[in-house]
């Protein structure tokens, strides 16, 4: 009878033992189903994280994670673009200098074209397979739509707002601290050369500016521009019918050139003979001898490259090394 209640009493223990061990068993279970389940969250919380919505002159666009594969279709995002050691894998033609600006060769050799500017071959887009396509409104509203289907798509208003663009692709690149130190060097350099050249000019300073383009059928002042928005920048002033928002003036007629009048005359053109020809014309007229830039002895032939056609910051760069070595002034 004794060893019978013996046996019944350490089977039960045993069985309290057995359960016991279950339970701990599928409470081990539970928290590593939880762990793995919190670990998932933080992956996907990660990922959250790195969606981005961009505004841009478009619209909104989101971008997630860090895009790689990158396609510009304007000369400004494809300078910047270097400006962040990003080689996209497409870019349009450039307007001169063919296929691209003899500055960025060396950074983009073998890159593939999509086209022009002002019409890039969607097909070629869509065969590089892009994370992003960077655009602008100005040369790109009426297709945008379809870039979008190719990739998401961003877009400056116009092309040559070269500090919006590096913004923008920070932004939507994830390189916010690369386009912070880009633009940072780019103000500290700006207020270098204002200060110089101050102290250079003393009461001269600063000078009213004039930036001249000769076409074989007319001539062009710029105002709010690619130079323009730079020596604005830079300290340099406008005469007071040049004050406007506009892109600038087209002159036709001749009797028009007092228009023209500026302490200094920046101008760029290309070496078409009809160009040149017409640029002989204008300046051979009795009006245009009575500029105060010409009478100074102040008009200055640039790069149309650097000082109107490419549109980043690294031309913005090159026009003001231009402008430093023009005024004798230590870079």
């Amino acid at each position: 009878m004794l060893n019978h209640l013996l046996h019944k009493k350490w089977g039960l223990l045993l069985i309290v033992l057995l359960l016991a061990t279950l339970l701990a068993a599928c409470g081990s279970d539970g928290a590593s189903s939880e762990s793995n389940s919190s670990d998932e969250g933080s992956d996907s919380s990660s990922e959250a994280s790195n969606t981005r919505e961009i505004e841009h002159a478009m619209g909104t666009t989101t971008i997630e994670g860090t895009p790689e594969k990158v396609v510009t279709l304007y000369q400004g995002a494809t300078d910047t673009a270097t400006a962040f050691d990003v080689e996209p894998v497409g870019i349009v033609e450039s307007w001169v200098e063919k296929p691209i600006y003899k500055y960025l060769r060396d950074d983009l050799e073998g890159t593939p074209l999509v086209g022009e500017e002002t019409q890039p071959n969607l097909e070629e887009i869509a065969q590089l397979n892009p994370d992003v396509i960077f655009a602008s409104k100005l040369r790109h509203e009426d297709i945008y739509e379809k870039l979008n289907k190719i990739a998401p798509t961003v877009a400056i208003d116009q092309v040559y707002e070269f500090k919006e663009t590096v913004k923008l692709m920070g932004e939507t690149l994830d390189k916010q601290d690369k386009a912070d130190e880009i633009l940072t060097n780019w103000d500290e350099r700006i207020e270098d050369f204002n200060t110089k050249a101050s102290e250079k000019l003393g009461d001269e300073w600063p000078l009213n500016v004039s930036i001249l383009n000769f076409r074989s059928d007319h001539a062009r002042i710029y105002f709010d521009s690619f130079a323009g928005t730079i020596l604005r920048e830079a300290g340099f002033t406008r005469p007071e019918n040049q004050q406007s928002d506009e892109w600038g003036m087209k002159l036709t007629d001749k009797e028009s050139i007092n228009e023209m009048n500026a302490d200094v005359f920046y101008i760029f053109m290309s070496d078409e003979p009809a160009i040149k020809d017409n640029y002989e014309e204008w300046t051979n007229h009795p009006l245009w001898k009575n500029l105060d830039a010409v009478k100074n002895d102040e008009v200055h032939m640039v790069d149309e490259v650097t000082w109107n056609m490419a549109g980043g910051i690294r031309a913005a760069n090159l026009m003001l090394d231009d402008l430093y070595d023009r005024f004798d002034l230590e870079k």
